[in-house]
């Protein structure tokens, strides 16, 4: 009999730190496979992408050992491999910053 935790299977963890599922792939020049195409963070563990597309019907391979470290000031060219960022997975992956508020109080009150 198999222990199950929340929302995984025995010998499959789930990491919160997102990878990139992508639809296509290119092999570097040192063997291992890159991401191409259409880029999306996805959780290790789960079925879907971080956006909510499930992996299986869109037909994105996954990519584990490649981290989800894109941002939105990245700025793609012809020459990269990547064509196309999903800006739903960079919001859910970038938060809110907490140093940084989006107003300024000028006069408090006491």
């Amino acid at each position: 009999m198999g222990c199950r935790q929340r929302g995984t299977v025995t010998g499959m963890r789930m990491s919160s730190t997102p990878a990139v599922a992508a639809s296509s792939e290119e092999v570097g020049a040192d063997g291992v496979r890159q991401p191409g195409g259409e880029v999306h963070a996805w959780l290790p563990g789960r079925n879907q992408t971080v956006c909510g597309l499930p992996l299986s019907r869109t037909r994105l391979r996954r990519f584990p050992h490649v981290p989800f470290d894109y941002a939105s000031t990245d700025v793609l060219t012809e020459a990269d491999p990547v064509g196309f960022i999903c800006p739903r997975c960079l919001a859910a992956t970038q938060g809110r910053r907490r140093q940084e508020k989006g107003w300024v109080r000028h006069s408090p009150r006491p």
